[in-house]
């Protein structure tokens, strides 16, 4: 487990494509109940230890998960995430180039529950709902393209799908429509940055998570 930050109220870690946020039906278990135990054993502490999801990552991608450490700084995140004040910047591999250099999309996404994927519509349809990113083309390799998102709104697999929408499926997003998977059963696509001001000490907070180790993510020229 990497550790990015921790004080007394909130602690980030940068999370591999192959770990769960939070526990689900697979019974594995999820990082929330890693960082508990990590923290029982750091602080030697002899009872229950609070630890609150305050957002997810679906579990093929990796990146910055910012947990609560006490009640009171997981309500006041909550809040913040409900008002959009906490951003989150996204980097993604896709294989084609967008259709514009930089582009803000705006979409409607309904979910299927049953298939565990949203489709995403140009305009509103029953039960959908407003998904709205921005994105620019920041890099190039010899055979693909790399993205920085900024998350506008929260929506089920809101990158993955939007991405899609427009012709360009996430690096090994078999469910969104890429021709292969990558090797490591994850996706091409990490939750790099997160600014937020502090739940309690209201100073600004910034953070990022490293990329991952895979040699495509360090292949880019620059744009």
């Amino acid at each position: 487990m990497e550790i990015i930050y921790e004080d007394n109220h909130i602690i980030a870690v940068n999370k591999s494509c192959s770990e769960i946020v939070q526990g689900d039906k697979t019974g594995d278990v999820p990082l929330s109940e890693t960082i508990k135990q990590w923290l029982k054993e750091k602080y030697n502490k002899p009872g229950h230890v609070f630890v609150g999801v305050t957002h997810r990552l679906d579990r093929p991608v990796s990146g910055i998960v910012l947990f609560a450490k006490t009640s009171k700084a997981l309500a006041r995140l909550n809040d913040m995430l409900k008002n959009g004040e906490i951003k989150k910047t996204y980097r993604a591999i896709v294989k084609k180039m967008p259709p514009n250099r930089e582009d803000e999309l705006i979409h409607y996404l309904v979910r299927n529950e049953k298939q565990n994927k949203s489709y995403a519509y140009d305009t509103e349809k029953p039960g959908s709902k407003k998904a709205e990113l921005y994105y620019r083309v920041i890099g190039k390799s010899d055979r693909y393209f790399l993205l920085e998102i900024e998350l506008k709104t929260g929506r089920h697999h809101q990158i993955r799908c939007q991405l899609s929408k427009i012709g360009c499926p996430v690096k090994g997003d078999l469910k969104y429509g890429s021709e292969r998977s990558n090797k490591d059963g994850g996706i091409s696509l990490h939750a790099y940055r997160i600014s937020f001001i502090h739940p309690v000490s209201k100073q600004m907070i910034n953070l990022e998570a490293p990329l991952p180790e895979d040699k495509l993510w360090r292949s880019f020229n620059l744009l």
